[in-house]
């Protein structure tokens, strides 16, 4: 596939990111880890450099090192049943190593239940390792609607965090710093889902797999103007894309829609494959993920709350059904490609029922291939080859 040049100044981007978090000691800054669902604009007027262990081990699991580190954390005692995330990150800790050289030591974590009960146990652990303050937000789930009385409980969690966080970074709580760093972030959230929406062209100028890595920046730097600036220049490349006629895939004949977490490991020979038949997956409900944003700066604290309540792992699945057809409709695809994912189970529970639900209701049909985020032990590459090539050509491709 075209790979995008922007993708060039992302990988600048990101690793300057990492720079700036191993030398945060020498600029009076603390290191927070911080899980991707917990709302990191709080901690943007404290000057704290956040990182992100999912998108580290991301990087990991690109870099088709997950099972050694994995197996690090089994052999702790660690269940291989446990998310690969989680593994792979605790065994790069014991191992002291990554593909960037390791993570810096957190000065305090901040985690957040809107994704997965995991985040806490996790953390937890990470804690006891490093022996650091961790932050945690509890969020209620939606089943239907978001109710004030939860949105009330959230906001007063995150105005407790205040004084603590205020006592962790020796700085002052700025509400002025604070309301920008929520214009950054809806401003990075706008464009984000512009960026997705290129996919709605017929060719789509980008694939999920281009989303994909592209994500980081808005997990790593949300709420920056770094990732603001980055974001408008793919937006510009995307927009010369449409206007040549340049699409991702050579000869565009199958749009199809991703479901769950990308399998890290297996993006490239995934993506020529899907290319092979001329499929473009032109849109995902994981990057879509970060594609909200609905920040009300008059009332910054409970927008705040609120966002983060109706994140999309903490929805019921009536919730997420109603997403995944607006997304169908919008981006106009042909079938869908669900992960059913070994290690997340709160993304993967239910897709069955779903996939019944998607066909009855419009007609497209849905493949579920099983695979892990970043343990490839528990990838059969040539059984899913087959099963996607059999897909594939029963949409004619």
């Amino acid at each position: 596939m075209k790979r995008l040049h922007t993708y060039q100044d992302l990988k600048k981007l990101v690793g300057s990111h990492y720079m700036q978090a191993k030398t945060a000691q020498f600029f009076n800054q603390k290191v927070a880890w911080v899980s991707s669902g917990a709302p990191v604009e709080l901690l943007r007027p404290f000057d704290c450099i956040t990182i992100y262990p999912e998108n580290h081990t991301s990087i990991c699991g690109a870099a088709k090192v997950g099972p050694e580190y994995c197996e690090a954390a089994e052999a702790e005692g660690y269940s291989r049943d446990l998310c690969s995330y989680f593994r792979c990150d605790r065994g790069s800790t014991l191992l002291g190593t990554s593909p960037i050289g390791g993570l810096p030591e957190p000065d305090f974590l901040f985690g957040c239940n809107n994704i997965c009960g995991t985040i806490l146990k996790w953390y937890e652990i990470v804690q006891r390792h490093f022996d650091v303050p961790f932050l945690f937000v509890d969020t209620p789930f939606v089943h239907s609607t978001v109710y004030e009385h939860a949105v009330e409980y959230v906001v007063e969690q995150l105005k407790g965090f205040i004084p603590v966080l205020e006592s962790l970074t020796e700085r002052e709580f700025d509400e002025e710093k604070f309301v920008k760093g929520l214009y950054l972030s809806k401003e990075c959230v706008e464009l984000w889902k512009e960026i997705l929406l290129f996919g709605a062209h017929k060719p789509s100028p980008l694939t999920c797999f281009d989303a994909f890595t592209q994500l980081a920046a808005i997990v790593s730097l949300r709420g920056t103007e770094e990732v603001v600036t980055h974001y408008k220049t793919l937006k510009t490349e995307l927009e010369e894309r449409v206007q040549k006629g340049v699409g991702a895939v050579d000869d565009e004949k199958i749009r199809l829609l991703w479901d769950n977490i990308p399998v890290w490991y297996a993006m490239r020979s995934l993506s020529e494959l899907f290319e092979k038949h001329n499929a473009c997956l032109v849109a995902d409900t994981y990057t879509n993920a970060w594609a909200s944003a609905n920040i009300d700066t008059g009332n910054p604290m409970e927008s705040l709350a609120r966002n983060y309540l109706e994140i999309y792992l903490n929805i019921s699945m009536d919730l997420m059904l109603e997403k995944i057809q607006n997304l169908i409709k919008v981006f106009d695809v042909d079938g869908m490609v669900m992960h059913s994912n070994r290690s997340c189970k709160p993304y993967s529970l239910g897709q069955y029922d779903l996939a019944r639900n998607i066909k009855e209701e419009t007609g497209i049909p849905v493949l579920i291939i099983e695979a892990d985020m970043v343990d490839s032990r528990s990838y059969a590459e040539a059984q899913v080859k087959t099963r996607i090539e059999a897909f594939l050509e029963s949409l004619g491709g």
